[in-house]
């Protein structure tokens, strides 16, 4: 049976998942498969793969032949070169010590690169969240300061209006100060004016008075 190590699409749309699988080469890509060996998840920053590393190995030295997706992770988690030094222990270019102790080598500068990576992308995502909140910040500053230019404004207009509103009552009040004097004054004349009528009449009557006297 031409075996092959491949993926199998699980999940929802839009995140995915997969297992690490040993199927026949011509069964469907998600269809029945011989052996599950892992899983590849990359919705996570760097993508989470869980391996059975002895399995894989043990199924790449049966001749089975990987997916290009399958051989990046494979050569991620090592498998790839504990195979090629497998190869050179064979040969007796060195011994399985020397075999184990490159790997573990390997192994370290691995888990280290690996390490520094989640670091770096732990310290982008703060910077970021950092220049995201100081934006907001920025922003809410902004309009704070738009806002309360606005209030300036507005109170500074109401301020004007009444004011305006204030010098009008007091231009109209004047007229009627004097309207309310003349006024004072006709009253005043009035009973001038009787009293004058009232004296020219007395006179009036004396001289008639005397007229009439004289008559006699």
């Amino acid at each position: 049976m031409p075996a092959r190590i491949r993926l199998t699409r699980h999940g929802r749309k839009g995140r995915p998942y997969y297992h690490i699988v040993v199927a026949d080469s011509r069964a469907p890509r998600d269809g029945r498969f011989v052996e599950r060996i892992g899983s590849y998840n990359p919705n996570t920053n760097p993508a989470t793969i869980t391996l059975d590393f002895d399995k894989a190995l043990s199924w790449l030295d049966k001749g089975a032949k990987p997916s290009e997706t399958v051989r990046s992770i494979l050569r991620r988690e090592g498998v790839i070169y504990k195979r090629h030094l497998l190869k050179g222990v064979a040969k007796g270019a060195f011994t399985v010590e020397v075999a184990e102790e490159r790997f573990n080598e390997w192994k370290t500068r691995n888990e280290a690169k690996v390490s520094s990576l989640v670091n770096k992308l732990a310290l982008d995502k703060q910077s970021k969240a950092k220049a995201r909140i100081a934006a907001e910040t920025k922003k809410n500053e902004e309009r704070l300061a738009k806002l309360a230019e606005t209030r300036a404004a507005e109170a500074k207009a109401e301020a004007e209006a009444k004011a305006a509103e204030a010098k009008a009552n007091e231009t109209e009040a004047e007229p009627k100060a004097d309207e309310v004097e003349a006024k004072a004054n006709e009253a005043e004349a009035e009973p001038k004016a009787d009293e004058v009528e009232a004296k020219a009449s007395e006179a009036e009557a004396t001289s008639a008075e005397t007229e009439t006297k004289e008559e006699k």
